[in-house]
């Protein structure tokens, strides 16, 4: 049987991904490789480049498709992709994957696996300093850096990051863009002879803190500052909006002791920590809040509820000194 190996999934009608994927291409070293579902597929070292066909959001089990079609078990995915959001704002994002705030039975609009979270790259905060460390003047001028929270499909059960150009029809086709991005994907799988960035072993990493962050908007403003400091190891990000509790109508309750609200938030923070673990075995899961975006009964029926899990919360300083 074949070995393990990293899957870069380019999207043809994507041109965001397909820059990128072209720009991984250009730097050289490259073999074809077997057809995969018909799409063309290139390797080098460990790493796979899948040519895909189509967009990726609705497309699951895209590790055990390359698994069954090659016979190689597939360690983590990665997905060159443009950005889209509302406000148009340039932007150059990483973020990990999942739909673990909505209903089991509910539809899930923009794909993945409802109530579920595949589980977090390791990388992902790693990735996101070496975006920050970007020192080319027309990019910096024009692009912010940014996480994003978990969102979006598709499911699979390897380690998963988006890495991203956006927001708008003018941003996704920037050549230069896609180059800095592969370059980034290019050095963090080790394929400039390194040892790559932000790999976890599970007995030198054992024991370090991994943020899992709670709270805030889309972009995770708080948790960006947090994860620009060398040595914060990333799990997955909610937002306020993927933490829906209802408030109980009874006056006399105390959030500090009556019945937790109810609501999918439980159930959106038991997928993301159960997944982060997955991601970061050996390490110690802890949660990061953004206090300030939450009413005070919601604060204290969250921190309340992770001390029943045994989830440790902690502030910036308590996560330094990984990676």
């Amino acid at each position: 049987m074949a070995g393990e190996v990293k899957l870069v999934v380019v999207s043809i009608p994507d041109i965001a991904s397909l820059n990128q994927g072209k720009a991984l291409l250009a730097k050289g070293g490259w073999q074809s490789g077997p057809q995969v579902e018909d799409d063309d597929t290139w390797s080098q070292a460990d790493v796979r480049i899948w040519w895909f066909h189509d967009r990726l959001l609705q497309q699951d089990d895209l590790d055990l498709r390359w698994y069954k079609s090659t016979g190689e078990q597939v360690s983590e995915v990665i997905f060159p992709s443009r950005h889209v959001a509302a406000s148009g704002k340039p932007s150059l994002t990483v973020h990990p994957i999942g739909v673990m705030y909505h209903g089991v039975d509910e539809e899930v609009p923009f794909g993945g696996k409802p109530g579920r979270a595949p589980p977090p790259n390791t990388r992902l905060g790693p990735w996101f300093r070496e975006l920050l460390a970007i020192d080319v003047q027309n990019i910096r001028d024009t692009f912010e850096i940014s996480l994003e929270v978990t969102h979006h499909g598709p499911w699979l059960n390897a380690p998963s990051l988006f890495i991203e150009i956006g927001s708008t029809p003018n941003e996704w086709p920037h050549e230069t863009a896609a180059e800095l991005l592969a370059d980034v994907i290019w050095r963090g799988l080790g394929l400039d002879g390194g040892s790559g960035i932000g790999g976890w072993d599970e007995e030198r990493n054992r024991g370090e803190k991994v943020l899992i962050g709670l709270g805030g908007g889309h972009y995770a403003i708080r948790l960006c500052s947090v994860a620009s400091n060398s040595g914060i190891w990333l799990g997955h990000m909610l937002a306020n909006y993927a933490l829906v509790m209802e408030k109980p109508d009874d006056d006399s309750w105390q959030p500090s002791s009556g019945e937790l609200p109810s609501g999918l938030w439980r159930q959106a923070i038991d997928e993301a920590i159960d997944s982060t673990r997955k991601a970061f075995p050996g390490g110690e899961v802890c949660a990061y809040l953004d206090r300030k975006s939450f009413k005070g009964w919601q604060r204290q029926s969250i921190m309340r509820y992770l001390q029943e899990l045994a989830i440790p919360i902690g502030r910036t300083k308590d996560f330094l000194g990984g990676e």
